[in-house]
């Protein structure tokens, strides 16, 4: 229930007591120094924005039923990241929590593409990890707080992530996040912006990933599924039901698949995982137009047990075929892109 603005006045002397957004900073091993902001709704949502770590989607519960995914990297800072290290695939020694930002002008397996369009002899090629450099970057925190809209309290958190060097790209997201107090979703607004003056390549994803309790034996995946266009080896070698969830499985080879969904008359796209024994359902919305792939990752194995919904500017084939197919992003100088984002909780009734 959302909470009238007077009637809350009366009952307490501090919105804190229904809900709110609190700045606290991590102080313990490899997570010691990152700045996280706290989102209690008072509906039973609480989460953690990861300033830090490209203010991503941390840890994430409703009623004290985790959804979010923690994996055994905890949430590393990203002073301990090595991006080019075992050819490129450190990213997953910082791969944690419900959102991991993939981009921003690289997603999916790493390569080596041209860097003639930045225009400095010495540097012929850029050499990419998995998944981009965003999901590392810390952000300048630029605001975050509670306010009003009439009766409705918004809890927010803006941000700006910069992803820039000298005679390369210089590329600027400015990330919001909003919930109602009250309120059982999560907001997500992103910009891409081009602040330099060379054409750049721009690539996004979110590995939203999901996990324990939420997944489970039993647990389904919703989603209209048009055509499944590409699938990993690995689906055949194993079989695992990507539509209901088997438990963990020792030695489980993670199966990928690349699925055309139907938009709903609304333009959006709506994906789910819905365990019906917890009676819960996570959904994720997005709008077509700016996501129009989408991949669902089956991570199964014990010890790392995820499924991951992970909505992307491009197809799975990568950097290197989106040059040659000409479906690769170039933002202009001072062009932006804009991608929004909705995750809810929901009854599985």
């Amino acid at each position: 229930m959302r909470p009238d603005r007077r009637r809350l006045a009366e009952l307490t002397g501090d919105l804190s007591a229904a809900g709110g957004v609190r700045l606290v900073t991590l102080g313990d091993g490899v997570e010691r120094g990152i700045r996280a902001l706290e989102f209690r709704t008072g509906s039973g949502l609480a989460f953690e924005v990861l300033v830090d770590r490209c203010m991503d989607l941390g840890h994430a519960e409703h009623a004290g039923r985790a959804f979010g995914w923690r994996s055994p990297t905890g949430f590393r800072h990203p002073g301990l990241h090595e991006h080019n290290d075992e050819d490129g695939l450190s990213w997953l020694r910082s791969f944690s929590g419900l959102t991991v930002t993939a981009g921003l002008d690289h997603t999916l397996f790493g390569g080596e593409v041209p860097a003639d369009g930045y225009r400095y002899p010495p540097r012929e090629s850029v050499r990419h990890g998995l998944h981009g450099r965003a999901g590392n970057l810390p952000a300048r925190l630029t605001g975050y707080g509670e306010r009003w809209d009439g009766d409705t309290c918004v809890l927010w958190a803006e941000g700006e992530v910069r992803q820039a060097a000298v005679f390369a790209e210089n590329l600027r997201l400015v990330r919001r996040i909003e919930a109602d107090l009250g309120g059982d979703e999560i907001r997500l607004a992103d910009t891409v912006t081009n602040a330099g003056f060379e054409p750049t390549p721009h690539m996004y994803l979110y590995h939203i990933n999901l996990g324990w309790p939420l997944l489970d034996e039993g647990a389904r995946f919703e989603a209209d599924i048009r055509e499944t266009l590409w699938q990993s080896d690995s689906v055949a070698e194993q079989k695992a039901d990507h539509l209901t969830f088997p438990g963990p499985i020792p030695g489980f080879v993670e199966q990928v698949y690349e699925h055309a969904l139907v938009p709903r008359p609304d333009g959006l796209h709506r994906v789910a995982v819905v365990n019906d024994r917890l009676g819960m359902r996570v959904a994720v919305e997005w709008r077509a137009a700016e996501f129009p792939y989408f991949f669902e990752w089956l991570n199964l194995r014990s010890g790392n047990y995820a499924v991951g919904l992970e909505p992307s500017t491009h197809h799975v084939s990568g950097d290197a075929a989106a040059r040659q197919d000409g479906s690769m992003i170039w933002l202009g100088p001072q062009e932006s892109r804009t991608y929004h984002t909705t995750f809810r909780v929901e009854s599985a009734s």
